[in-house]
């Protein structure tokens, strides 16, 4: 499909602005090289290609048809195609047709006869592709001609985000760019995996609205990341109602959008916000520059524009690169009289022999082993003065340094077209905005730690015996209690509070006795999950009578088996689960805990398995993450042992995930002498 050879046009049409005449307009003048057939009866021929008839007509098969049919005749047009030994084919058309019970769909009649031919199938609902590097463009309506290839890939299931890209007036150039639709039969995975086939590609943007083949997209990354191409996503939908995963914590909190941020942590996917910010990251991208060690340094002409980039830097979570005194000393020789040697540098003085001063700053800046990229921070106005000139300046520095370095405007409405164009001629990114350009480099540093991440062990450190015998048991789908539940958070390495199930009064003070004071008691009614909703929890019970009355309480009211356990010193409420995704499966939570759990909504969520070094980044990365360290005069808590028992909570859904439908560790405190968890839920999985 991608690389046709012939290529056939059903509903090719001679009418100006239509369509089928548009298809053909693509491929004449996109410089298709191969064999175009115009199909439709009315015609004998169209723009000097002689026109068939049907497909069978034709009377071999073709590589690629495009469908420039409406919804009415594309079941009976892709038989046909079908039927003649086409290989692939294109379909922008909606495929909607009003419902009939009993009746399969039109998008899935389609899906069934591509598949059952073995056809490539791009759309429905799409605006096709343009191969640019191999000079295939099947597209229904007009995109530039004459562009050239470049080192990006861009596949998008918005139609128009494709086109806004193919139409870039910013150098942005792609070997590859396919407005996927709807994905009847070739996903987001099959087009990412043949960009990653071609040599040229440096990095891949992706504006996605879900995954349609799980397993086929997380190999396709992995395969970027073994060929060290970035991937850049914009996903949107992620304020859709949950659907899905909410038969605990966990999965409220996990929410639609919780996969997407898990996987995208696990294969190293940098996420944007907007077209904006995808294109600032693929232009530095796009120079095959990675960054070392550092932070970043920037060069300015204005003092209130460097005070920007600092409020904007720490905003966009970019680290500014601490420079070394021997740097500090080669700017003050460099500068005029007045101005400071530091980071972020305003290099403008009395404009006398600008161009060596500004070039040996930002040689200087770029020499210092602390400096692992340089924003050359200036508004690219248009420039009348030769020895004022930017762009002079930018093009002799940029080649004489391998770290990244790109030109940073403040405001895209300002830049001059012209010298952004030599500027990108020369291979220097421009990035046009303060907040999306620093994102960008927080792109590229991001991309740089995730390269330099230990991998995770293949192996679980639990005994196959005991990962078999909780399987088994999970396999019955019978509820868990508290007890049972603490006791596979234990088998996995997570610390619990010793508790006991009771069924009586005498047999709960008993407990309480030799668990020893203080003690929590808990509603273990079946059936019951969050237990403090109904009333169901009594704390800090620290004599046998007060023991006794909390258990007359709660068992009038729920039953009379409950839970006793060993209170726990009081820090920092943590909440850890597992909830399952239907298209990626197990994922593993840590939140701000306690009762306000999901209020708080505080949450970060990874793939299992995890090691330490991930683990921590999820703590890192929390809201309450300074509570851990200590307010107010507290402790300081064990985050190690945190990040400990979040490692066995990520093997226990690597192992056994398949089998459950969630798992809240709530709360788990945190403390001086590590974590422990006192209150599990299990909910097997259903079906």
């Amino acid at each position: 499909m991608l690389e046709a050879r012939s290529v056939a046009v059903v509903g090719a049409s001679v009418r100006e602005g239509s369509v089928g005449n548009q298809i053909l307009v693509e491929l004449i003048e996109g410089g298709f090289a191969g064999e175009i057939l115009p199909v439709n009866p009315k015609y004998e021929q169209i723009l000097g290609h002689r026109c068939h008839p049907d497909l069978a007509e034709i009377g071999r098969p073709v590589d690629l048809v495009i469908l420039g049919v409406s919804n009415a005749l594309l079941e009976e047009q892709l038989s046909l195609a079908a039927s003649a030994g086409a290989r692939s084919a294109v379909i922008f058309a909606s495929g909607y047709e009003t419902p009939r019970e009993g009746v399969a769909s039109l998008t899935e009649r389609l899906a069934r006869i591509a598949r059952e031919a073995g056809m490539a199938l791009c759309g429905g609902n799409c605006m096709g592709f343009a191969n640019i590097e191999k000079g295939v463009r099947a597209l229904g309506f007009y995109e530039p001609k004459g562009i050239r290839p470049g080192p990006l890939a861009f596949i998008s299931h918005s139609g128009s985000g494709f086109s806004a890209l193919l139409h870039n007036d910013r150098g942005l150039r792609f070997n590859l760019a396919v407005s996927s639709g709807q994905e009847l039969v070739t996903t987001a995975a099959d087009y990412l995996r043949y960009a990653l086939s071609l040599q040229s590609t440096r990095a891949v943007g992706l504006f996605i609205e879900t995954v349609h083949d799980p397993a086929a997209f997380r190999e396709a990354l992995e395969a970027a990341n073994g060929r060290d191409v970035p991937v850049i996503a914009l996903k949107v939908g992620r304020e859709a109602l949950t659907r899905q995963m909410v038969t605990a914590h966990s999965g409220a909190l996990a929410g639609e959008d919780g996969a997407y941020e898990a996987l995208f942590e696990a294969y190293g996917v940098l996420r944007v916000e907007s077209l904006d910010e995808m294109a600032d990251a693929l232009a530095l991208f796009a120079s095959g520059r990675r960054a070392g060690p550092g932070g970043l340094v920037s060069v300015h002409d204005s003092g209130g524009e460097r005070a920007l980039l600092v409020d904007s830097a720490a905003s966009a979570g970019v680290s500014l690169a601490r420079i070394s005194e021997a740097t500090e000393a080669r700017l003050a020789a460099a500068l005029d009289e007045g101005l400071l040697p530091v980071n972020p540098l305003d290099f403008w003085g009395t404009g006398r022999d600008a161009h060596t001063v500004i070039t040996e700053c930002m040689r200087a800046l770029l020499d210092d082993p602390g400096t692992a990229a340089l924003a050359f921070t200036v508004d690219l106005t248009t420039e009348d003065s030769p020895d004022m000139a930017y762009t002079a300046m930018a093009k002799e520095v940029f080649p004489q340094t391998g770290k990244p370095m790109a030109m940073l405007s403040n405001f895209a409405g300002g830049i001059d077209r012209t010298s952004a164009g030599q500027l990108e001629e020369a291979g220097i990114p421009i990035l046009e905005g303060t907040l999306t350009g620093l994102a960008a480099f927080r792109h590229l540093f991001d991309y740089r730690d995730y390269r330099a991440r230990p991998p995770v062990p293949a192996v679980s450190p639990v005994d196959a015996a005991v990962r078999e015998r909780w399987r088994a048991r999970l396999f019955t789908g019978e509820p868990f209690d508290e007890h049972e539940g603490l006791a596979l958070l234990a088998d996995y390495g997570v610390p619990v509070s010793p508790a006991e199930v009771s069924e009586d009064v005498d047999q709960a003070v008993a407990t309480a006795s030799r668990l020893g004071y203080p003690v929590a008691l808990k509603t273990a009614a079946p059936g019951v999950r969050h237990k403090s909703d109904v009333g169901g929890v009594r704390l800090g019970l620290d004599d046998a009578a007060r023991v006794a009355d909390a258990y007359r309480e709660v068992s009038a009211k729920l039953g009379p088996r409950v839970t006793v356990a060993r209170m726990v010193p009081p820090g920092v409420e943590v909440a850890m689960g597992i909830a399952r995704d239907l298209q990626f499966g197990p994922l593993v939570l840590v939140a701000a805990g306690g009762v306000l759990v999901e209020v708080l909504k505080d949450r970060r969520l990874a793939l299992p398995p995890l090691d330490e070094f991930r683990a921590m980044r999820l703590i890192d990365r929390l809201k309450m993450r300074p509570l851990l360290d200590g307010v107010r005069g507290a402790p300081a808590s064990d985050v190690e042992a945190l990040a400990r028992a979040i490692v066995g909570l990520g093997w226990l859904a690597h192992d056994l995930g398949e089998h459950l439908d969630a798992l809240d560790a709530n709360p788990v405190i945190c403390g001086p002498n590590g974590c422990v968890a006192v209150d599990a839920l299990v909910v097997p999985r259903s079906g």
